[in-house]
């Protein structure tokens, strides 16, 4: 009988796979081996696409007359630094003992690309392949994956979109950084004077570049507008609160041209009017016209998946996306979570079965141990399979991140930022299993003449999953006992119609603002429709229109998710449905090549993210010769393009055809532009923004010069 082998992604991951099979393993170089079993390993890709001067040496050289560059058939080497890796690992999947392998990679597109590339150039034929497909690396997953490994053949798909999405990267980066640094980079290098200047483009990098770059000239040619609100202190002396007027149906004002928006004028002297005429008559006086209250439940957010996770660490403890993936890979290899490159924010049918292995594995993390028995208080775990949180169509290769109550031993070896994503992660999972928050809220119309003043009230009334993920409002990064948490806001946590001018949002509406009196609120749910109040003054209040933000490492993950849309609103964003712009595996790092080819810059302590003057010199390249790749929606159509072959909807020549076409048309429609003349004045629009940055690259090309004591050249 034949042996089996066992190929894994990593060195660590083999380990674990040779730990669950319980194999009595002798260490060989690059290997593992049993009496019936072999276990190895690969390290990330052993295997590329070649550089087109291995087609024909001539295409070394970077000319315009050789684009577009498309080979009918692609050809692939050895990466040279893991070369003996290689060697090893194709020499076992061709060893004749071995009769069945069981690829073990990553279960994702690209962990089937590392696999097959390798398979590819090692030219495996005549054994029978099976494909591992797991969700975590503890033991009894492994087996499953194991036992229940399907024919390679079945992921055919899923590879045939792999090795596309790679032809694609490779086919508009080639050809449209060289055709663009060709045509434009000594207009760049001149302008800025610099030696040379290379216009790297890639598929979605360039996309993401756009979309920084737009979102930062918006910010800039943002012009300030103030308007003018009014704000009436209603009732008794000692327990008064503030009513917003608003040019509802029946005022005087209602869409008179001059409104700013329905609650403020764009001039004072406007808003003066209305106080003027409100306080004619002394005492002035108002009527509750109506008064509403109701409960209102917030319930638990969906799950995290690998952008959600990156934006939430984003904002809560200022890391990268990059290194979120990092510590989630870490956390997955430790056993400690599911895998990390998941777009899923939701469970399977299977896993909600057995949910209960996950929760009982948690007793051993300290700070979980409260919720946990009032989970088993609640039962909520038993149906868990009916609920929101469970969802089997929204699932493609992986479902939502969420501990795997195993790896305990592990904790203490990590980083005090690893622990805390963990904790994160456990949080977001046990939240799902408590009851939704409820607020009380009461909303009041008072009316004086025909004009209306309207106020609301908000408070917290039961804690629900809160109890666990922690109040909004409290510091960053502080999570809280159990006692901490219900010490909050529970007890009188209140909003009202101001907030204040801090708190103006893009359109001027003000946001409820937090009181603190329980009593207060209670006087205020006695008040009854028809009631007269005292209105003890009117005033004006000035705010200011503000310029959209700057994205942050965390949100700009989220808009790539969403194909370029930043959507605040956590139960929109669940809503959203098709390909984003790049996958849950390749965004941090698509944001860290953009930062290390100094196109955008990141704030590492605040994370926000801003464009360079390089960047804003290479987004108006692009606009002015290849515009389709600052789309968003193109982008993301791509994305899902390589979707549908994964699912089986288009074959790879129809995919191809259409990006052959689409890289052959806009590189010939390049060549014939003639418009250097013009991106000069992008350039002097753009460069009074960067005055330091332009003197830098001057006073470094100068030391350079200095030091060499010869001319600069460009590059080719």
């Amino acid at each position: 009988m034949g042996k089996s082998l066992y190929i894994a992604e990593k060195p660590s991951v083999a380990q674990e796979f040779a730990k669950a099979l319980k194999l009595n393993t002798r260490r060989q170089d690059g290997y593992l081996e049993s009496e019936d079993s072999i276990v190895t390993w690969c390290v990330g890709h052993l295997v590329t696409m070649s550089y087109p001067e291995e087609y024909d040496p001539a295409l070394k050289k970077w000319s315009l007359q050789t684009l577009p560059f498309i080979p009918t058939r692609f050809k692939y080497e050895v990466i040279p630094s893991v070369a003996k890796q290689y060697k090893i690992v194709a020499g076992l999947l061709n060893r004749p003992d071995v009769e069945t392998i069981y690829v073990c990679t990553d279960s994702g597109r690209e962990g089937e690309y590392i696999y097959r590339l390798v398979e590819q150039q090692a030219q495996v034929h005549g054994k029978n392949r099976r494909r591992v497909w797991i969700d975590s690396q503890t033991e009894e997953e492994i087996l499953r994956g194991i036992r229940e490994a399907k024919d390679l053949s079945e992921y055919d798909n899923l590879a045939s979109a792999a090795y596309l999405r790679a032809k694609e990267d490779y086919l508009m980066g080639i050809n449209f950084s060289r055709l663009l640094t060709l045509k434009y980079g000594n207009s760049i290098s001149n302008y800025l004077g610099t030696d040379y200047s290379v216009v790297s483009v890639g598929r979605v990098m360039t996309c993401v570049l756009g979309m920084v770059v737009r979102r930062e000239r918006e910010i800039r040619e943002f012009i300030e507008t103030p308007f003018y609100r009014i704000l009436a202190t209603i009732g008794e002396q000692g327990q008064t609160f503030e009513g917003e007027w608003r040019a509802v149906k029946g005022s005087k004002w209602f869409e008179s041209f001059d409104l700013y928006k329905e609650n403020g004028f764009k001039e004072r002297e406007k808003a003066q009017q209305v106080i003027d005429y409100l306080t004619q008559e002394q005492p002035v006086i108002g009527q509750i016209a109506s008064i509403e209250k109701k409960k209102e439940k917030k319930n638990p957010p969906l799950l995290f998946n690998l952008a959600e996770l990156q934006n939430e660490c984003s904002k809560r403890f200022k890391i990268s996306p990059d290194e979120t993936l990092k510590i989630a890979q870490e956390l997955y290899e430790k056993k400690l979570t599911t895998y990390p490159r998941t777009d899923a924010r939701v469970l399977s049918t299977a896993v909600a079965k057995e949910i209960h292995k996950n929760l009982n594995g948690l007793m051993k993390y300290e700070p979980a141990v409260p919720f946990l028995q009032e989970i088993v208080g609640f039962g909520s775990h038993k149906g868990l399979a009916k609920t929101r949180y469970v969802n089997d169509k929204q699932i493609t290769d992986h479902y939502a991140i969420i501990p795997t109550g195993q790896g305990m031993n592990a904790l203490n070896s990590l980083s005090w930022r690893s622990k805390a994503v963990y904790d994160v992660i456990v949080r977001r999972f046990l939240s799902i299993f408590y009851p939704a928050a409820v607020y009380q809220k009461v909303a009041i119309t008072v009316k004086v003449k025909e004009e209306s003043f309207f106020a609301s009230f908000k408070v917290l009334a039961e804690l629900g999953y809160l109890k666990v993920v922690g109040v909004p409002g409290q510091k960053k990064g502080e999570f809280g006992s159990t006692a901490e948490a219900e010490a909050g806001n529970v007890n009188g946590s209140m909003t009202s119609a101001e907030a204040g001018d801090d708190a103006q949002n893009n359109n001027g509406e003000s946001h409820e603002d937090m009181a603190s009196s329980q009593a207060f609120f209670e006087k205020i749910q006695s008040l009854k429709k028809g009631m007269a109040l005292p209105i003890q003054g009117m005033e004006i209040k000035e705010g200011k229109t503000s310029p959209p933000k700057r994205y942050n490492s965390g949100s700009l993950i989220l808009a790539m998710e969403n194909a370029g849309q930043l959507i605040e609103d956590e139960e929109l964003r669940a809503q959203i449905k098709g390909s984003g712009i790049g996958t849950s595996a390749t965004r941090g790092e698509i944001l860290k090549k953009l930062f290390n080819n100094k196109y955008l810059a990141l704030n590492k302590k605040t994370q926000i993210v801003t464009p360079t003057m390089l960047g804003e010199m290479i987004y108006d390249v692009v606009d002015h010769s290849v515009r389709s790749l600052l789309n968003p929606e193109l982008t993301a159509s791509w994305e899902k393009g390589l979707t549908y072959v994964a699912d089986g909807d288009i074959t790879s020549d129809e995919y191809m055809m259409k990006l052959d076409r689409f890289v052959s048309s806009r590189t010939e429609g390049v060549k014939g532009l003639n418009n250097q003349y013009q991106l000069r004045a992008c350039y002097d629009r753009v460069a009074p923004f960067y005055k330091n940055e332009k003197a830098a690259s001057r006073s470094t090309r100068t030391k350079s010069s200095t030091k060499t004591g010869v001319k600069s050249t460009k590059k080719q």
